[in-house]
């Protein structure tokens, strides 16, 4: 597997080198830190959770892990 594609962004889709993993998938830092500041009540927060879903949440259900305990 290319090494650009594992450093991907799954919010925003940057190469970036700071962030972290998630079950092997990153969130870059930028991602991160708005992810924090955002009210839970906001379209951004709902759009940076529905990313995280999308993408965590198969690769979590594909190893036989039970969702709930991570999201």
């Amino acid at each position: 597997m290319n090494n650009i594609y594992k450093n991907k962004c799954i919010v925003c889709g940057k190469t970036h080198e700071n962030g972290i993993i998630i079950n092997g998938k990153k969130i870059c830092h930028n991602c991160e830190m708005n992810l924090i500041g955002c009210k839970s009540n906001t379209d951004f927060y709902k759009y940076y959770l529905n990313c995280i879903k999308k993408n965590v949440t198969p690769h979590i259900l594909k190893n036989n892990y039970e969702t709930s305990e991570y999201l």
